[in-house]
């Protein structure tokens, strides 16, 4: 059975680096209350006035490159997911492929908040499963401190910069993408969101110094959701591919918050040496969470391995992936 699978990763990280401590000169918060509540310490931040999502995304495939070797030439497809494009349109996909010399591929985004990597890599799989295509690079990228209030401290202690990409290929020996849920529902909207500077709520001069213009969330109801929702489509995966605890491998949760994560591995029973967790170092970086864990985790993956990939993001959208590593 063709099946499409992950054959490489890369990432890009900004090299200015925001602490718990540096926030706590800028609002009302502590090292302590930060790390108790989200589990971050610190976070990448792109402050290159010249630079944004479509560099960063574009340092992550290069790297992929450099460590899988392909030829740009022979990428078929660049699928990005980001909620933070350099500008509504050309999209990010297309930079990339221009900058890094696939010069026959083509690409498009995904905006899917934080389950944009997930929701990605499930569309790339059915290009590569379908037979249509054979070389796919799925990226996650988000410039998250271009759309926070550095006064708001419920927000601006959560989110970084990142970027992160994995290579797709068809495999036909087992490995790769064998079963996916994703869900959504437009009703989450009025708890997390960006209200301005779509086309409903364009910026204007009016408008221009309006809290809007950032993201806002209301935490309570998120979690809540966000728990119930990873947890639910990764036991819908379990049951329908008759996977116990102990047969999974590794759980790769979006790495939005700490407690979160906990929390979903605690009513899965899954131990906590299964789950990864990146969110120390990078704190919650939107689509770049998930490819993020792969990276740091790719010298603990063996070939074979059963790997449950789980997200929600804002809207609300959420789901899981299950896939066999492939190298």
């Amino acid at each position: 059975m063709r099946r499409a699978a992950i054959k490489g990763v890369g990432k890009f990280l900004p090299p200015d680096v925001l602490t718990n401590a540096d926030l706590e000169k800028m609002v009302d918060t502590s090292d302590e209350w930060i790390t108790t509540r989200t589990g971050i310490k610190q976070r990448h931040m792109m402050k290159d006035p010249d630079k944004a999502t479509t560099y960063m995304a574009t340092q992550a495939a290069k790297n992929l490159i450099e460590n899988t070797g392909v030829d740009p030439s022979s990428i078929d497809l660049i699928i990005t997911g980001t909620v933070t494009p350099d500008h509504n349109f050309p999209d990010t996909s297309n930079g990339v492929a221009h900058a890094i010399g696939a010069t026959n591929a083509f690409g498009f985004d995904v905006n899917a908040a934080c389950s944009g990597f997930l929701f990605s890599l499930a569309t790339a799989a059915s290009y590569i499963q379908s037979g249509m295509y054979n070389r796919v690079v799925v990226i996650g990228s988000d410039t998250m401190s271009s759309i926070i209030d550095y006064t708001d401290r419920t927000t601006c202690i959560l989110f970084g910069d990142a970027a992160a990409a994995v290579l797709l290929e068809a495999d036909e020996d087992g490995h790769g993408i064998i079963d996916q849920v994703l869900k959504g529902d437009g009703s989450g909207k009025e708890y997390l969101n960006l209200k301005l500077g779509g086309s409903l709520h364009p910026i204007t001069a009016e408008n221009l110094n309006d809290s809007g213009r950032y993201i806002f969330q209301d935490g309570r109801p998120v979690f809540k959701r966000a728990v119930l929702g990873m947890s639910s489509t990764i036991k819908q995966l379990m049951e329908r591919n008759n996977l116990r605890p102990e047969d999974v491998n590794w759980v790769v949760p979006h790495q939005a918050n700490m407690r979160i994560i906990q929390s979903v591995s605690d009513q899965l029973d899954f131990p906590p040496e299964k789950v990864m967790v990146t969110i120390e170092n990078y704190g919650n970086t939107t689509a770049a969470t998930i490819p993020l864990c792969l990276n740091d985790y790719e010298s603990k993956l063996n070939k074979g391995d059963n790997i449950i990939l789980t997200a929600f993001g804002g809207g609300f959208t959420w789901g899981s992936i299950y896939l066999k590593w492939a190298y």
